[in-house]
């Protein structure tokens, strides 16, 4: 009976209720019906063991240090940086929410944050200077996606401690993929502007304004470069560079662009409190799930089915990421990981995929997902910010989806793509 807890699950879902009580209550729901209300206790207990977990405070602290840069004024100063130098080319604002969506991708890790930061500077801007809302919304929803890809990242620290691999390690891995994502929306987007005339955000920067843009832009620019650079040195671990990340946020923030006060500190925490609840809660929820996924026998079973497909790892990994890719049209990428996670990497790993090779195809597509229709988070988010309908910037991202499908490929079966960066620092 346990092995229904997958349906169960999705029809909570498409009813509505939140993805949170979802995952609690289908196993619970046939946990009692199947005489187990023993293994009930332990189902709920694990909600909290769940969240309990040292390296899992790093996303909490990330999503402050993120929520931190942005009310400090430091969003708008990677936006204006970005305009430096890109905003003269063709489709000039396109190409700025692009490479904003990158740089803030090092300081956030949260493609939410992404959207709603940079939405609301860009969308009425991009409008303003003749864009459709609807293509504002899209091009931002789809670069938000770059966040949780480029270090660092919730949902890698989410894939470490559920896995047991280093989060130096796919962080490392998700630089060179992040930046095809970013490339090839960018060339996405000059290919259209040509096509349908988009306008140019500005004439091109001088070397004073370069300069200038630079200087501004180089506090929030060394955020990455410390977090990297402490956790690689050894300085200290992901949590603590989280921790760090906050302190340094403050630091600038008040003392150095002086654009936060003392004043909006509240404010701050408490939205950062919000959002990192939503996450724990959900990682907590789905590694009780788990517990259900390991008691039915479920990941052996599927195992036995997708070996019995075929023997080669290549069409393999077609399969499975189409799966991955459905999955993310209806799941966030946290939960997903946590469910998924343990029943496929095994499976892969055995074939003699790298583990970390993996990570990043699991955790890129399922990034992708969240700016996926019909439920995508990011979509509603976007459709939040512009006022836009989802339907409608649903049908105006599908170009920039088409691209991302394909940097998932070229990353799947192009393993060096993810493996070069942690090969150099001997992190394989």
């Amino acid at each position: 009976m346990l092995v229904w807890f997958l349906p169960l699950f999705l029809l909570f879902l498409c009813i509505g209720l939140p993805v949170f009580f979802g995952l609690v209550a289908a196993p619970g729901l046939l946990l009692w019906a199947n005489g187990q209300e023993k293994d009930i206790t332990l189902l709920y207990r694990n909600v909290y063991n769940g969240m309990d977990s040292f390296p899992l405070m790093a996303i909490p602290f990330f999503m402050l240090a993120g929520e931190m840069m942005n009310r400090g004024g430091i969003t708008m100063r990677l936006v204006e940086f970005s305009q430096a130098c890109v905003g003269h080319l063709k489709g000039g604002l396109a190409q700025v929410n692009i490479l904003s969506s990158m740089l803030f991708a090092g300081l956030s890790g949260s493609a939410v944050a992404d959207t709603s930061a940079l939405g609301s500077m860009l969308i009425p801007a991009m409008e303003k200077e003749g864009y459709t809302r609807r293509f504002a919304a899209a091009i931002t929803a789809a670069s938000s996606v770059i966040g949780p890809i480029i270090p660092p990242s919730g949902i890698m620290i989410i894939y470490a401690y559920v896995m047991g691999e280093s989060v130096a390690a796919l962080f490392l891995a998700g630089i060179v993929p992040g930046v095809l994502v970013g490339a090839g929306l960018m060339a996405m987007t000059s290919y259209m502007a040509n096509s349908a005339d988009f306008p140019k955000s500005r004439e091109r920067a001088t070397w004073s304004e370069k300069g200038q843009a630079s200087i501004k832009a180089f506090f929030p620019l060394l955020t990455p470069v410390i977090i990297l650079g402490g956790i690689l040195g050894g300085v200290f671990t992901p949590t603590e560079a989280a921790a760090v990340a906050v302190f340094y946020a403050f630091i600038i923030s008040i003392f150095v662009l002086k654009e936060m006060s003392l004043k909006d500190l509240p404010d701050v925490l408490i939205k950062a409190a919000l959002t990192s609840s939503v996450v724990l809660l959900l990682v907590g929820a789905a590694m009780a799930f788990k517990t259900v996924v390991s008691l039915s026998h479920a990941p052996e079973t599927l195992a036995a089915y997708i070996l019995s497909l075929s023997s080669n790892p290549l069409i393999l990994l077609f399969l499975i990421n189409l799966l991955l890719f459905i999955v993310g049209m209806f799941l966030d990428a946290g939960p997903a990981i946590i469910i998924l996670g343990p029943i496929l990497a095994p499976i892969f790993t055995s074939l003699g995929v790298d583990p970390v090779h993996f990570a990043i195809i699991m955790s890129v597509n399922l990034t992708v997902g969240l700016a996926t229709p019909p439920m995508g988070l990011v979509l509603f988010v976007a459709s939040s910010v512009s006022g836009e309908r989802v339907e409608a910037i649903a049908k105006a991202i599908l170009p920039f989806l088409a691209v991302e499908i394909a940097v998932i490929f070229l990353i799947t079966y192009v393993p060096a793509i993810s493996l070069f960066v942690p090969g150099l620092f001997g992190f394989l």
